[in-house]
């Protein structure tokens, strides 16, 4: 897709972007290396770098980054060559779906990098968002390497499997607060630095392949592995189901209590090749609005 783009000193502005809300992709569960400042714009950490986002009026403003950066990192990062108006019209169709999308109508999936992806979504069983974001942050910075200040803040990178799969447990568990996932995140690091289970390989493989692949790793299950595939891969068939997708299905579709791999089969045969993007949708809406919760 075509941008108009306008570039002032360290920053680019995105002029009348629709399908873009900072605070719709930052918080709609798919990621967690961001956080929001104190002027509300929100700045996340990809492949080495640092960027701020902010939306100001009709427009979408990128701080701390080049052109340079913006088209080799950015663009594909925040998914800007998709139309998402097109995805939104067809999920429109479905009148639930239609609601969720007037919710979250700025959400866009991320492109994110697999293997920070493949811990981060290990860390995130049974898990709350904050303590993940925590436990990551920890982690970057006690195993990553530094990349530099942005407003006085210190930022570093995700750490590598080869490093990762160096580290003691017991250190993980206690001053990284990972608790129970730790012996997860030493073993799969181990496996992916290794080259028993190659991650790059898994972009052209089917989903179903490629998740098979991704459950041979300790900590990885149904949910975990669809998260990766859809934030990692750009698998967008998959259909990650956590407690609130449960809740929010059970709530509008089945009526009652369903297992996961039913809720997963029904949205894959409803939504096919845009059941990840439907996913996203009817997640943030229904944690932020809490449907379901008190069934």
């Amino acid at each position: 897709m075509d941008y108009n783009i306008v570039e002032k000193e360290n920053s680019l502005i995105l002029k009348n972007m629709e399908d873009f809300e900072p605070k719709h992709i930052f918080e709609c569960g798919q990621a967690f290396r961001w956080h929001i400042e104190e002027d509300g714009s929100y700045t996340a950490i990809h492949r080495g770098k640092v960027v701020n986002v902010k939306r100001k009026g009709e427009d979408i403003v990128f701080l701390n980054t080049t052109r340079k950066d913006f088209e080799n990192i950015w663009f594909d990062y925040f998914d800007l060559g998709r139309n998402y108006s097109k995805i939104k019209k067809t999920l429109s169709k479905d009148p639930i779906l239609k609601e969720a999308i007037k919710f979250g109508k700025g959400i866009r999936i991320l492109n994110q990098e697999p293997f920070e992806t493949t811990i981060s979504f290990i860390i995130s069983a049974n898990n709350q968002i904050p303590r993940i974001k925590k436990s990551i942050d920890l982690i970057s910075k006690g195993f990553g390497e530094y990349i530099g200040k942005f407003r006085e803040q210190e930022y570093y990178s995700f750490p590598t499997a080869s490093v990762l799969a160096k580290a003691d447990e017991e250190d993980l568990k206690e001053k990284y607060k990972v608790g129970f996932r730790a012996k997860y995140i030493v073993e799969s690091s181990k496996i992916i630095n290794e080259g028993r289970v190659d991650l790059n390989k898994l972009y052209e493989l089917p989903s179903d392949e490629a998740q098979e692949i991704l459950m041979t790793l300790p900590g990885v299950g149904p949910k975990v592995s669809s998260c990766i595939l859809l934030f990692a891969f750009q698998k967008t068939d998959s259909f990650p189901v956590d407690v609130w997708v449960k809740r929010v299905m059970e709530y509008f579709y089945f009526k009652k209590d369903t297992k996961l791999k039913d809720i997963s089969d029904f949205a894959y045969e409803k939504f096919g090749p845009l059941a990840g993007y439907a996913q996203q949708y009817l997640f943030y809406y229904a944690r932020e609005l809490g449907i379901g919760k008190n069934k």
